[in-house]
């Protein structure tokens, strides 16, 4: 009991705090030498799975608004046609001077949409690109997470093995930690 309030102290705690006042055996040190690089690593890996998170999510936010300027486009486009298709109506129901002010706004028009629909695609294009860019990272992300996860369990795993004693579960600290850093491997290399 401290003297701020109840403070429970978990097992691996007292053996923590028995290495710290008696000194440890070889066995107890590489383990905590072990349990403290896993942890860096780890931190590591969940910094870069953050990173390539939010990468992902600007990828995917950039697309949502290329493809709504597109949209926006289109409906340009389409209101040019609409002005077309009545020019056009009114090239049929005129004639002389009239008849000549309304194919030139056709041919104006025609024009226009050819220009609108070049950015249009661009747009849509960039979107896709985009989305692209997020579906990678987001892949990336995802062997961050692994990564991160399998050193996790390394770290868990090394703890039993200090508390239990039993060295035969190195044998899962070393394989855990082994696959993340083979999945923090592909994150890096973006496989």
């Amino acid at each position: 009991m401290s003297g701020h309030g109840f403070h429970v102290h978990g097992p691996h705690d007292h053996e923590v705090e028995h290495v710290a006042q008696h000194g440890g055996d070889n066995f107890t040190s590489r383990i905590a030498v072990l349990t403290a690089i896993l942890s860096t690593v780890g931190a590591i890996f969940g910094y870069m799975g953050g990173h390539s998170q939010n990468a992902a999510l600007l990828y995917k936010n950039d697309a949502a608004i290329q493809k709504t300027a597109a949209s926006n486009q289109w409906n340009y486009y389409q209101a040019k046609s609409n002005k077309q298709n009545l020019a056009e109506l009114s090239v049929t129901l005129t004639t002389g001077e009239a008849q000549e002010k309304f194919k030139a706004a056709i041919e104006r028009y025609k024009k226009e949409k050819e220009e609108i629909k070049v950015e249009a695609d661009k747009l849509e294009a960039e979107a896709k690109a985009s989305d692209e860019h997020s579906n990678k990272e987001m892949h990336v992300h995802e062997r961050w997470a692994l990564a991160t996860t399998l050193i996790q369990i390394a770290i868990a795993l090394s703890a039993i093995t200090l508390l239990t004693r039993k060295r035969w579960m190195l044998v899962g600290v070393y394989g855990a930690s082994a696959l993340g850093l083979v999945a923090g491997v592909m994150g890096y290399l973006h496989l």
